[in-house]
C-alpha cells in the first residue's frame, strides 16, 4: 500500500501524542498541494447521478492509481492527502468526516488506502502505526457508514504482510475468532503495544514489526465490519485487498508491480455489482480470495 507517514498528533484513547503546532500543520498542507497548487480534498466534485467514491491516501502510488481507475470507470472521486486527513489525529479525522458529510449527501465507494510505516521499532512506533493503520481507519469508516448508499462498497487496502502466519498459534486463534468484536480487537492491539514496551512481545508471540501487526488488525476489522453489516438491508460489501509488491515509496524501485497493477484488485472490489452473493468479509489478491 501507499504509505502515509503521519506527523505526530493527538491519537485515540490510549494512543496519544502531542498536538502539531500551527506552523507544522501549515507545512504539511503546503507539501500536500498538487502541482497546480490546489489541495486535493478541495478539488471540485460536480454533482451528478454518477456514483461517488472517496479514496484516502490518493496523492501518489496505489491510492492515486485507484482514484484514476475509478474516474475512468465513470465515478466521481474525492481524493485525500495527509493535509486533508491525518489518521493519527482524532480531531483531523472528525473534522474531515464532518466536512465531507456536509459537502456530500451520500457515498457509494470508500477505499481506505491511507496508512503509515514508520522507521524503527519500539512502543511509540507500535502505537503510532496501530493508530494510523487501524484505529484511525476505523474511526473514519464508522463516521461515514450512515451515508453509504445501498450496494455500497468498502475496500481496505491491506497487505500480505498482515497474514496471521506471522503470529503465534494462540494469537492467530484470537484474531481469527469469529466472535471477536471491536473491543476485543482494540484489546489485542493494546496488548501488542504493551508487550513491545515491556520487551516481551516476541515471547508473547508477536513479530518485531508494527506494520505487520497493524495489517493483521486491519484485516480483523474488515471481518468484524462485514459481520456487523451482514444484516444491513443496504447490502454493503466490505473486503480487504493485497495489492502485491508495488513500486511505491514503501515498496521501493525494485518491486515487480506498477501502482496501476497494484490498484487492480482494490478497483475490482470497489466495482463489485450490487447483487446477492457479492463477496463480503474476504481477503483478495489478483481478484482471487487468499487466506487471512
Amino acid at each position: 500500500m501507499n504509505p502515509q507517514v503521519a506527523p505526530r498528533g493527538t491519537a485515540a484513547e490510549v494512543f496519544r501524542n502531542p498536538r502539531l503546532s500551527r506552523s507544522a500543520l501549515a507545512e504539511e498542507r503546503r507539501r500536500a498541494l498538487t502541482p497546480a497548487g490546489t489541495s486535493v480534498m478541495l478539488l471540485p466534485v460536480k454533482a451528478s447521478s454518477s456514483p461517488l467514491a472517496l479514496v484516502t491516501g490518493a496523492t501518489r502510488g496505489i491510492g492515486l492509481a485507484i482514484a484514476e481507475a475509478l474516474t475512468a470507470h465513470g465515478l466521481r472521486v474525492v481524493r485525500t492527502g495527509r493535509a486533508d486527513l491525518d489518521l493519527e489525529r482524532d480531531e483531523s479525522v472528525d473534522a474531515f468526516a464532518r466536512d465531507f458529510l456536509r459537502a456530500h449527501a451520500e457515498l457509494d465507494v470508500l477505499v481506505d488506502n491511507a496508512g503509515a510505516s514508520f522507521d524503527g521499532f519500539d512502543a511509540d512506533v507500535a502505537r503510532r502505526t496501530i493508530q494510523v493503520n487501524v484505529l484511525g481507519t476505523m474511526r473514519l469508516t464508522d463516521a461515514l457508514l450512515s451515508k453509504m448508499r445501498p450496494g455500497g462498497r468498502i475496500v481496505m487496502v491491506s497487505s500480505g504482510m498482515g497474514e496471521v502466519s506471522c503470529l503465534a498459534p494462540d494469537l492467530r486463534q484470537a484474531f481469527l475468532d469469529p466472535s471477536l468484536d471491536r473491543a476485543g480487537l482494540v484489546a489485542l492491539l493494546e496488548r501488542f503495544v504493551d508487550e513491545v514496551r515491556a520487551g516481551t512481545h516476541a515471547k508473547a508471540g508477536f513479530p518485531s514489526n508494527a506494520y505487520r501487526v497493524s495489517k493483521v488488525g486491519l484485516n480483523a476489522y474488515t471481518r468484524i465490519l462485514a459481520r456487523e453489516l451482514a444484516s444491513d438491508p443496504r447490502r454493503i460489501a466490505v473486503n480487504a485487498a493485497c495489492p502485491g509488491w508495488v513500486r511505491t515509496k514503501m515498496g521501493g524501485p525494485g518491486a515487480p508491480r506498477s501502482p496501476e497493477e497494484g490498484a487492480r484488485t482494490p478497483v475490482w472490489l470497489a466495482l463489485l455489482p450490487n447483487e446477492p452473493g457479492a463477496p463480503s468479509g474476504g481477503f483478495f489478491r489478483d481478484q482471487q480470495p487468499i487466506a487471512w
